[in-house]
């Protein structure tokens, strides 16, 4: 694994003759509240290599120097938006093997389950939640981080030529910048939608306040410890204290240290002073109306895509998911399609 200046150095210079490179990331996020980039494996034929941007690498010099290669991912929307958060990550050339195989018709798209059907090998999946924030890595931690980029040049000319066979590369191109678009753009996270985990709704409203509150103080306990909010507290002990303590009733402590069940206790106790005004209120989805005309025009359109899907041996929600086939229902200019698609379904 590269962890000084020097090996990086070589190393960008040897990428250099390159033309195709495989691409694949490691993170902590089972393990940490802050996310971080722990791992990047690079693979081109003859060459498996692993990166350490724990250890301060310039990974902008990389980025650089992957500029107008053809970069080979497997499911590369988590990838990249974790990529970018260290520069600017060239997305221009990327082949997703994940998405490829989707259009070609794969009923498997799991990169374990590829590799087995196409190169009959077998992965271990002993190190998938490993800590790769850790330091040094186990063999077995370095052999999975390199199979994850071992076979994926050759699943990438499988595939193209697949693609190629079934006149497939424009619904693979568009499929692919929409897919690219998406990761560009930045997730808002809805605080008053947070809190309410699955089961919420079960509880009284009184309850909620409670819910809320401790939900913020787990978040608050985890960015200040930098561990997941579900090492401080699952959100099945989060309902049931929250049920018992809005109702006045016993509750069994979670195994906290003195100073954080002290924090906790303030926690429901002011929690309990909130006024009702103030309690959270029950979020009323808001029910779209459709017309006889609209309903009748989903279910043909529905219809047709699935027969589609069959005759081209696709799952029906690539060539179009429900929520696209309601709005085209709707209304058929809705940018909800892609251009591909909408040559699939004659609209």
């Amino acid at each position: 694994m590269i962890s000084s200046d020097s090996p990086f150095r070589e190393f960008l210079t040897e990428l250099a003759s390159q033309s195709q490179i495989a691409l694949d990331t490691e993170a902590d996020s089972l393990h940490c509240y802050f996310e971080k980039l722990c791992l990047v494996q690079i693979g081109w034929p003859g060459k498996l290599q692993l990166l350490d941007p724990l250890a301060k690498l310039p990974l902008p010099d990389f980025f650089e120097a992957l500029r107008g290669k053809r970069l080979i991912f497997h499911d590369a929307d988590y990838d990249l938006r974790l990529l970018r958060r260290s520069g600017e990550f060239p997305d221009d050339h990327i082949f997703d093997t994940m998405l490829a195989a989707k259009l070609c018709g794969e009923s498997q798209l799991g990169l374990a389950a590829l590799i087995k059907k196409y190169f009959d090998v077998e992965l271990s999946k002993a190190s998938r939640k490993a800590n790769w924030g850790q330091r040094p890595l186990s063999n077995q931690m370095v052999e999975y981080a390199l199979n994850d980029v071992r076979y994926l040049v050759d699943l990438a000319d499988i595939f193209e030529e697949r693609l190629e066979e079934l006149g497939r590369n424009e619904w693979f191109l568009q499929s692919r910048d929409r897919m690219i678009k998406a990761t560009r753009e930045v997730k808002q996270r809805d605080e008053e939608l947070l809190w309410r985990i699955s089961g919420y709704i079960k509880l009284p409203p009184r309850a909620w306040v409670v819910l809320r509150a401790m939900w913020q103080w787990r978040d608050a306990e985890a960015r200040r410890w930098d561990k997941p909010p579900f090492y401080i507290m699952s959100h099945e002990e989060m309902l049931q204290i929250a049920d018992l303590v809005a109702q006045g009733k016993k509750w069994k402590a979670p195994k906290f240290s003195q100073d954080r069940a002290t924090r906790f206790q303030e926690v429901l106790e002011k929690a309990l002073t909130i006024p009702e005004e103030e309690w959270p209120q029950e979020i009323i989805a808001v029910r779209v109306s459709i017309t006889k005309k609209e309903a009748d025009s989903f279910r043909k359109l529905k219809e047709l895509r699935d027969r589609k899907a069959h005759e081209l041996g696709l799952d029906p929600s690539i060539i179009a998911s429900k929520a696209a086939l309601e709005a085209i229902a709707k209304n058929v200019n809705a940018p909800a399609l892609l251009t591909w698609q909408r040559e699939v379904l004659g609209i």
